[in-house]
């Protein structure tokens, strides 16, 4: 077997192997691009063309009370597509996964027709419609993610972190008491507001790298964080995603295509509230680049910075009420001039 693994996870995963009987069967592991958390993954390639997933968690695991274990069996009452569970072992905290390739929806509209390309986003709209829809069939407390909400101190927790990871840790920035009171005010009526939004189940990640094209169709991955929050989170995440570039014509379609699917009769109200939505996502997302940059000394995101920074500019530009907002973090923030 040949990869890329600390000594811990490469004698983890080899014990796995061995457990399963996979290593009599010619196992080779190849790395997979990591993601912004502390979990790894390596694809299993067996001699008789089999091809599986191993997740490797920091230490052991409790699969039964993991909120992704939670999650999946959600997901898949509901007969959303997600990646099989086909094994696990908690002393090794392992989890091992049906394989869906490597072509996200990132990936794959980089090579799509115009036609395919609008194919799929329709198709990636219309999953979160139904998320939303048949979610209230199975809501209860004995599922972790109708448990948690985007409440105040969620989105609020998630503002502080833009400031204290992009502005003052990647920016170098030094906010002055009077700066910090003043984000501390415009924080709270954003997260206010969004927090009394009517709540539905929230995938809370529902961007191009966390959807799979596999056999024709998208699948969700990295779903472990769902959650209870606006309608428009997901949607904000897929069309003001901050790895992909759609047009405003391709962002209205879509959000007409999903308003017509979920019924809504307030479309300008919905949209008012899909660009305050976009503000929090995208001014989240920095914080979150920023703290891969600047705490864990992982560039890969920097190079989404840019599209992020443009996305808020653009909403802070259609809306007077982002006015002091924009005020306070242009001064230090060129890109939101």
């Amino acid at each position: 077997m040949t990869t890329v693994a600390t000594p811990d996870t490469q004698s983890r995963i080899d014990a796995f192997l061995q457990e399963r009987g996979f290593a009599a069967r010619g196992a080779r592991l190849v790395p997979l691009t990591p993601d912004a958390s502390d979990r790894r993954y390596f694809r299993l390639l067996l001699d008789d063309g089999a091809s599986l997933v191993i997740a490797v968690y920091s230490g052991a695991i409790e699969y039964a009370s993991m909120p992704f274990a939670q999650v999946a069996d959600l997901f898949e009452r509901m007969a959303m597509p997600i990646p099989g569970v086909l094994d696990h072992s908690d002393p090794l905290g392992i989890v091992l996964q049906e394989d869906l390739g490597d072509v996200t929806l990132q990936a794959h509209v980089g090579a799509a027709t115009v036609t395919e390309h609008a194919a799929l986003y329709r198709e990636a709209v219309a999953l979160i419609a139904r998320l939303q829809t048949e979610a209230v069939a199975f809501a209860s407390d004995g599922y972790v993610p109708f448990t948690l909400a985007f409440d105040v101190e969620k989105l609020t927790f998630e503002l502080n972190f833009f400031a204290q990871h992009f502005l003052e840790g990647y920016r170098a920035v030094a906010l002055s008491r009077a700066e910090k009171e003043a984000l501390a005010h415009e924080w709270s009526a954003i997260a206010e507001e969004l927090a009394a939004e009517p709540r539905v189940l929230c995938h809370r990640d529902y961007h191009s790298r966390n959807l799979m094209l596999h056999e024709h169709r998208l699948f969700l991955i990295d779903f472990q964080d769902a959650r209870m929050g606006p309608d428009t989170y997901d949607l904000v995440s897929l069309l003001r995603d901050s790895y992909v570039d759609l047009t405003e014509p391709e962002v209205n379609a879509l959000v007409a295509c999903f308003l017509e699917q979920i019924g809504s009769p307030e479309p300008a109200e919905f949209r008012r509230r899909f660009d305050l939505m976009a503000v929090q996502r995208n001014i989240k997302a920095l914080g979150t680049f920023g703290f891969q940059a600047s705490a864990r000394g992982n560039p890969a995101y920097i190079q989404y910075m840019p599209r992020t920074l443009r996305s808020v500019r653009d909403n802070f530009s259609k809306h007077n009420r982002f006015g002091r907002l924009q005020e306070l973090l242009a001064a230090h923030v060129e890109e939101l001039r």
